[in-house]
């Protein structure tokens, strides 16, 4: 695992002594000069091909307060961050150890307290599959959860990633009771959210145990944003490059932000952002009070 990022590294056992202080005023109190503010998550599949795709352009537009992006397929040095603190941020990276394999970022106009790229499983966090970001009153944990569409192998990573990560956002909440977890979960959650829910052929990602999953975490502390203001919606937020899945919206909606219940009065629109043409995902757009 490797981290890059402007502010020094501090061990999650330090963060247990930060406390959260709340500020009824003002909830987001370290975004203090914000009356709204906007978080997105974006799976960018490669953030050099996304740069010369225009993601610059998008995020200028979009103007997100935190901005999370996973699948960066870098390594330290091999993008220019000014690229994105010219734009006014604070950019803050966790490299997986494989080239051009994985890797996660997280983009902040007000730097955190603090900051951690560790779960504390070596075969995940030499992958660059995590994120935290620490604020006064909230944390944010940027995921990128393994796919297991490669082969049986790589599916049982998965279900035992998903098992501690389990563990892991368990922690958290001890720590940080406001948690927003933003990312790509590599899981489609009920038949709403694929285009062909009656498939046989059970292709990890859409297969009962990982559904089951999530509706574990959303039973018990956190709230799918998305579907929370849309109940019965159809959006995708993926789709194949194959055979004009896109623009015939042939897809999945795999990419999530959830929030522990909390914060549910503060949203004020989550949405996709299909005009992002960047990859083959689109941002999740949401706004906050």
């Amino acid at each position: 695992m490797h981290y890059d990022e402007s502010l020094p590294m501090i061990l999650l056992l330090f963060l247990k002594s930060l406390p959260l202080q709340k500020n009824k005023a003002h909830h987001y109190q370290y975004f203090k000069n914000y009356n709204q503010m906007k978080i997105a998550t974006y799976n960018v599949n490669g953030i050099r091909a996304a740069v010369k795709k225009g993601l610059l352009d998008w995020i200028q537009t979009e103007q997100p307060d935190i901005l999370m992006l996973q699948e960066t397929k870098v390594q330290a040095g091999q993008i220019d961050h000014s690229l994105f603190e010219d734009l006014g941020y604070h950019t803050y990276w966790n490299y997986a150890e494989k080239k051009g394999y994985s890797g996660v970022a997280t983009f902040a106009r007000q730097k955190p307290l603090a900051i951690s790229c560790e779960m504390g499983h070596s075969p995940y966090d030499d992958e660059g599959r995590t994120l935290l970001t620490v604020w006064e009153d909230f944390a944010v944990l940027n995921v990128y959860i393994p796919s297991g569409s490669s082969g049986e192998e790589r599916h049982a990573f998965k279900m035992r990633f998903l098992e501690d990560f389990r563990h892991y956002i368990d922690n958290l909440l001890d720590q940080y009771p406001s948690l927003i977890i933003g990312g790509d979960f590599n899981i489609v959650h009920t038949r709403l959210d694929i285009h062909n829910p009656d498939r046989k052929d059970n292709p990890s990602g859409y297969r009962p145990e990982e559904r089951a999953w999530l509706d574990r975490l959303c039973a018990r502390r956190f709230v799918d944003a998305y579907r929370h203001l849309h109940p019965q919606a159809i959006e995708f937020s993926w789709w194949t490059y194959r055979a004009g899945a896109r623009a015939k919206n042939k897809g999945w909606r795999i990419d999530y932000l959830c929030l522990t219940p909390e914060l549910i009065p503060r949203i004020i629109d989550v949405r996709h952002a299909n005009e992002a043409m960047q990859s083959d995902h689109c941002p999740v757009v949401m706004e906050l009070k």
